[in-house]
């Protein structure tokens, strides 16, 4: 794993602004040795997501209306405990969140455009229909022999 290696790629040229970044720090739950109780390890992270001026109105817009359920107050929050280390804790919730906001701000898939069966493939499956139809009504009508 490479250094805290600064700016965040979210697409493109546009990266995560460290400075509106809000980062908070408390223990981790789960078992631990004698240094579990004194170590700030889990890394909560905030992003401002409503006031932010680093995304593209667009982008932002899109987001917004994909992360809805996870905001509170326009701001998403990113949680990493699963490292021993308070540093790569960090790396793991800086990733995680432009991870989520690549995902939120990519622009929707093209429509669907619907594909036309060829005749003869759907008459084809209507005549393989009707010839197992017939099989079985066939085995049907042998009388009744039990």
């Amino acid at each position: 794993m490479e250094g805290m290696s600064g700016p965040y790629p979210i697409r493109g040229s546009v990266s995560l602004p460290e400075a509106e970044l809000q980062w908070r720090f408390s223990r981790s739950s789960g078992p631990g040795g004698q240094h579990v109780n004194t170590s700030d390890s889990q890394v909560e992270l905030r992003f401002d997501l409503a006031a932010t001026k680093a995304l593209p109105e667009v982008w932002k817009a899109r987001a917004l209306e994909r992360l809805a359920s996870r905001l509170v107050d326009g701001v998403v929050t990113v949680r990493a405990s699963e490292h021993r280390s308070q540093w790569r804790n960090r790396e793991t919730a800086a990733v995680r969140l432009a991870t989520l906001l690549a995902e939120a701000t990519a622009p929707p898939p093209k429509p669907r455009r619907p594909t036309k069966i060829p005749r003869g493939i759907n008459e084809r499956r209507l005549r393989e229909k009707k010839q197992r139809s017939e099989t079985k009504r066939t085995r049907q009508s042998r009388g009744d022999w039990g």
